[in-house]
């Protein structure tokens, strides 16, 4: 009776998990340590961390990347972890924002979060907190936040062995958590140097991305701020978060002056509503950095040309005559080009600085083109007979590209839309074509030089403290206030995207309101990793002392300015273009999260920060909950699933 009650029970048990134990295995970690007690060097303190001892500790003589965990000696599931800050007044501060991670490689270039600490705990006590993450791993540790020494008592990690699944991994907030995994834990440090890696993206709790390929920085005046902006380069191209675009390439915007961290959110949605033909990919993350936390960043595309991004025939170095040397072209009139190397700008007889982004720099031929091309299109904007639409500029420059582009400056308040601009050139189209807006964080009243800027008396970009490019606000003006069609054009195309577009105070704001409860977790862990909130910091012309506060200075920007701005673009209420009053608004229906219309109508979907998620007819992919604007040729549309 009992063997046979035990040949019973033993299957039974046997596929029960097994129970969550305290884990051992061989300490590793920094190697250069640090006794306060003697005021000494030590070479290994890593078992401190492990004997039981809430005073003995582990601290190294490094301030920042500095880490003590585990071998396990074979994979484990980790469900949770448990830490004491050393015993000193600033340990639990130094242990705020520390991040435990899990790996299978030896060097951490797989590791991905088990958790970041919040509050840093209290002397002489071990804080536990659950693990949410089904992956195994062999090797876990603790990455002390920047500037900390890594001040610990002691580490506890619990778990069942097993190299478990890929079913739900731990994210740091809602967003999706980028994790830099560099060689040798190398920090980026210029924008030069490609520093090798490998980059993981976790979204939904699942592997949205995972590949190799290279880290530097970018930017120019937003790479002097301590929160840096980097370029990731995969090795093969990747399609992130459901980007548009297939790419290699895609920057991590840091937004260290932009206290809202959604200003250039905004600006794209602007932008869009405008109808310009391309608006950059973004989407707000948090960052981790070989194990460090650095914030909440927004991963965009790379500005270049590409499917999904600026669509231009991409040349080759055999392009050099005929109709292949017309395009495609894709250059920024730009502040900084004096700094980019020697054959890959040029500035004109007016002394307007250009960088050509492609082609590459090499081919004498295409760099000739596109400098007399251009230098074309500055002539003529200051030739006599500039204005005649057959003789002047607007017989090579796109004017309705030129107008949204400029409108969604003067919307946004962005003292740089002539700072940095781009344009591009067609293969076989002889015209000039404005774009993308770029770069917004000093928009939505965020300059000093300009705020407020609805005291301005006239446009912004013809404001005396405004930024430019040498020689910009004098050809914009000539543009904007010296063609008499100019007028007409900028009315038609701002009534256009008021009345047929959405573009309002009431759409912007609420959009505003969504990215910000979005962003409402990241907010909080980014502005205790740059406590900036009550400092003035870049060109910030208020302290707001929250992130609240931020949010509503946007908001309350953008109520004052459309009123201003109806007034001087001569806002006709009746202009219709793209809609007819009589049109009905189309039928949308909803199942297991997918979205579809009738099957023929083209209908975009976009997230609450704008990224797109399908364009064409038939039916979306299975969304997750959330909010989503549904926008066709005559209709835009808010979804809740």
């Amino acid at each position: 009776m009992n063997r046979l009650f035990l040949s019973l029970l033993l299957p039974l048990l046997s596929a029960l998990p097994l129970a969550a134990e305290k884990l051992t295995g061989s300490p590793i970690g920094t190697a250069n340590c640090w006794n306060y007690d003697t005021g000494r060097p030590v070479s290994d303190a890593a078992a401190n961390l492990f004997d039981g001892n809430l005073n003995s500790y582990f601290s190294t003589v490094d301030e920042s990347y500095t880490w003590a965990g585990l071998d396990l000696g074979s994979p484990h599931v980790i469900t949770r972890i448990g830490w004491a800050p050393r015993n000193s007044s600033n340990g639990p501060g130094r242990a705020t924002l520390g991040v435990f991670q899990g790996a299978n490689s030896p060097d951490f270039l797989d590791a991905v979060p088990l958790y970041i600490i919040r509050d840093g705990g209290s002397r002489g006590k071990l804080t536990y907190a659950d693990v949410d993450c089904s992956r195994g791993f062999r090797y876990v540790r603790y990455v002390s936040p920047s500037q900390s020494h890594c001040d610990m008592a002691e580490l506890e990690f619990y778990g069942t062995p097993g190299e478990g699944n890929d079913s739900h991994l731990a994210q740091l907030t809602n967003l999706p958590v980028v994790c830099i995994n560099t060689v040798d834990a190398q920090e980026p440090f210029d924008k030069e140097t490609d520093i090798p890696g490998n980059f993981i993206i976790i979204n939904g709790g699942a592997i949205d991305t995972d590949g190799t390929g290279s880290v530097r920085e970018r930017g120019n005046g937003s790479r002097t701020f301590p929160k840096k902006p980097w370029r990731l380069k995969f090795d093969k191209k990747k399609q992130v978060l459901g980007a548009p675009a297939k790419a290699k390439k895609w920057t991590l915007i840091n937004n260290y002056g932009d206290k809202s961290l959604l200003r250039n959110i905004v600006a794209f949605d602007i932008a869009r509503r405008l109808g310009l033909e391309y608006v950059p990919f973004c989407q707000p993350v948090d960052v981790i950095l070989n194990g460090e936390y650095k914030g909440c960043y927004q991963l965009c595309d790379q500005v270049e040309v590409n499917p999904g991004r600026v669509e231009l025939t991409e040349m080759t170095a055999e392009d050099v005559a005929g109709d292949a040397l017309t395009g495609g072209y894709l250059y920024e009139i730009d502040a900084y080009a004096n700094e980019e190397p020697e054959g890959s700008w040029f500035s004109t007889s007016h002394g307007t600085p250009v960088t050509i982004k492609s082609p590459d720099a090499g081919v004498a031929e295409q760099f000739s083109y596109i400098r007399n091309y251009f230098q074309k299109f500055e002539d003529l904007v200051y030739s006599a007979s500039f204005a005649d639409p057959v003789k002047g500029y607007r017989s090579i420059l796109d004017i309705d590209s030129f107008i949204k582009y400029f409108v969604a400056g003067e919307l946004s308040g962005n003292t740089d839309t002539f700072w940095s601009t781009y344009q591009y050139k067609r293969r076989g189209d002889p015209m000039i074509y404005t774009g993308p807006v770029w770069d917004v964080d000093l928009g939505f009243d965020n300059d000093r030089r300009t705020y407020p800027i609805n005291n301005i008396q006239g446009y912004v970009f013809n404001y005396y403290m405004s930024s430019e490019a040498y020689g910009m606000r004098s050809l914009v003006g000539r543009i904007i206030y010296n063609d008499p069609a100019t007028a007409g054009d900028i009315t038609r195309i701002w009534s256009l995207a008021r009345n047929d577009a959405g573009l309002t105070a009431d759409n912007l704001c609420a959009l505003v309101d969504r990215v910000a409860e979005e962003l409402e977790q990241s907010q909080q862990l980014n502005f205790k990793r740059w406590p900036i909130l009550n400092e003035y910091v870049h060109q910030n012309p208020r302290v707001y002392g929250s992130y609240a506060g931020e949010i509503n200075a946007v908001k309350s920007y953008l109520r004052n300015r459309f009123p201003r701005l109806d007034s001087m673009m001569k806002y006709d209420r009746n202009m219709t273009g793209t809609a007819s009053p009589s049109v009905e608004t189309p039928t949308l229906h909803i199942a297991d999260g997918c979205i579809s219309l009738d099957g023929a109508t083209p209908f975009t979907v976009y997230s609450s920060t704008g990224a797109v998620l399908h364009c064409g007819t038939g039916t979306t992919a299975a969304l997750p909950h959330g909010i989503y604007i549904v926008s066709t040729a005559t209709s835009h549309i808010k979804v809740t699933l």
